[in-house]
C-alpha cells in the first residue's frame, strides 16, 4: 500500500505500537486453541481491558481514556493486521458502547460503561432474527409493558458475543402494529430469569469468534433499562450504522492490504518452471490490478475515517465504503489465494482463514444488497448538488 495517511499522530503511533505487541505475543499464539474451541475466554478480554484496548474513546466518567475514536481504529487495524477474527472486540466497542453511552440512562452508562471498558462485562448487539436479518423493521421479538418493567419473548439469533455476553443490547418490538416506528431498544443482563443462551453456532469462518442463538421467554428487565425512547429504536439504529459500516470497511481493507504483502512474499519464494511464480507476467499484472484498486479503496476509507471523526460520515457515504471495502476484500484474498496453488486450501496458511473469513463481511452490518438499495435510493432522490 504506498497511499500516505495523514490521520494519525505520533501518540496514536506509540499506542500502536503497543497494541500490536500485545496482539502478537498475547493473542497470535493462542488464536487456533481459540478457533478449535469456537470462543476467546473471558481473560483475554480483562487484559485488553488493562491495555485500555476496549471502549478507547469512552469518557473518563464512564471507565474509558477519554481519547479519540483513532485509537478505537488502532485496535480494528492491528487486529485485522494479525488476521484475528476471533477476539469480539469491534462489536463490544464498536456498537454495543455507542448505544449505551448515546442513551442510556446516567444509571444504565455508569453500571456498564466502566465495566465493559474493563473488559469484565462483554456486550452483544441482539438484532438479527430468523426472520429479521438486514431488514429490522422485521423484527417480531415482543417485549411488553408491565408497570415498571418490560416482558420480553422471542428469539434472536447469529449474535456474536453471544456466549460470552453480560448484556446484550436487544431490539424488540414494543408496537405491534406500527412497523419501523415500533422497535425500541432495551439491555438486557443475560443473568434475567427466563433469557437463555442457545447452541455456540458452527460458521464457515469466525471460528474463534462465539456466534448463538439466544431465546427469551418471560424476560422481566425495568423500563429503565431501554435506550432511549420507546419505538424510538429503528431509527437510532440508522444512526449508528454508518460507525459498523465504517468498522466492517477498516477491518476489510486492512486485510485485503494484508492478503497482497504475503502473496508477494510467498510468490518471491516459490519455484516453479525454472523461475518463481514472482517472475510470470501474470503474477505481476493480477498483483499490480489489485494494489491499485487496494490503494484507490484505503484513500477512500481514511476520508470516511476522517469525515467520521469529524462528526458528517453520512449514510450513503457508510454504505458506500463498506460495499467497495468488502467486495474488494473478497475479490483480493480469493485472487491472493489462487497464487498459492494446494497450500492456499491448507488452513495452517494465513490466506486460507482470510478467505473462509472474508465471505460474511459482504453479509455483517447490512448486505451488500441493501448498501446497493441505499446508495441507489440516494442517486435517485437526491437534488443536483454539483
Amino acid at each position: 500500500m504506498t497511499a500516505a495517511r495523514n490521520l494519525f499522530s505520533p501518540d496514536h503511533d506509540q499506542f500502536r505500537a503497543s497494541v500490536r505487541r500485545f496482539v502478537e505475543t498475547e493473542l497470535v499464539p493462542h488464536h487456533a486453541a481459540w478457533e478449535a474451541a469456537k470462543i476467546v475466554p473471558r481473560a483475554v478480554w480483562r487484559r485488553a481491558g488493562e491495555m485500555g484496548m476496549l471502549c478507547c474513546n469512552l469518557p473518563e466518567a464512564y471507565g474509558g481514556a477519554g481519547a479519540d475514536w483513532l485509537y478505537n481504529v488502532v485496535v480494528i487495524e492491528e487486529l485485522a493486521r494479525a488476521g484475528l477474527s476471533g477476539p469480539g472486540f469491534m462489536v463490544h466497542s464498536e456498537m454495543v458502547a455507542p448505544y449505551i453511552l448515546t442513551w442510556g440512562s446516567e444509571e444504565v452508562k455508569r453500571h456498564w460503561l466502566p465495566r465493559m471498558a474493563r473488559g469484565e462485562a462483554i456486550g452483544a448487539i441482539g438484532i438479527t432474527e430468523p426472520g429479521a436479518g438486514s431488514d429490522a423493521k422485521n423484527i417480531r421479538l415482543r417485549a411488553r409493558r408491565d408497570g415498571d418493567h418490560y416482558v420480553l419473548d422471542g428469539q434472536k439469533v447469529y449474535i456474536s458475543n453471544g456466549q460470552n455476553a453480560d448484556l446484550v443490547v436487544t431490539a424488540c418490538r414494543t408496537d405491534p402494529e406500527a412497523g419501523a416506528k415500533g422497535v425500541s431498544l432495551i439491555v438486557v443482563p443475560t443473568d434475567t430469569a427466563g433469557f437463555q443462551r442457545g447452541r455456540n453456532l458452527d460458521k464457515i469462518g469466525l471460528k474463534a469468534q462465539d456466534t448463538s442463538e439466544l431465546f427469551y421467554a418471560d424476560v422481566r428487565v425495568p423500563v429503565a433499562n431501554r435506550l432511549g425512547d420507546e419505538n424510538r429504536g429503528f431509527a437510532m439504529m440508522m444512526t449508528k450504522l454508518a460507525q459498523e459500516r465504517l468498522t466492517q470497511a477498516i477491518r476489510s481493507i486492512v486485510v485485503a492490504e494484508r492478503a497482497i504483502r504475503w502473496t508477494v512474499d510467498y510468490t518471491r519464494e516459490r519455484k516453479a518452471f525454472g523461475g518463481t511464480i514472482a517472475d510470470f507476467q501474470n503474477t505481476q499484472f493480477v498483483l499490480a490490478a489489485l494494489d491499485a484498486e487496494v490503494t484507490g479503496v484505503r484513500v477512500f476509507v481514511d476520508w470516511c475515517i476522517a469525515r467520521f471523526v469529524a462528526g458528517d460520515l453520512n449514510p450513503v457515504d457508510a454504505a458506500k465504503v463498506k460495499l467497495l471495502a468488502t467486495d474488494l476484500h473478497c475479490k483480493t484474498v480469493d485472487q491472493c489465494l489462487q497464487f498459492f496453488g494446494g497450500y492456499g486450501y491448507m488452513e495452517e496458511y494465513p490466506i486460507a482463514r482470510a478467505y473462509v473469513d472474508a465471505r460474511i463481511t459482504r453479509i455483517a452490518g447490512g448486505a451488500a444488497e441493501v448498501m446497493k438499495q441505499i446508495i441507489g435510493r440516494d442517486l435517485f432522490t437526491r437534488e443536483d448538488r454539483s
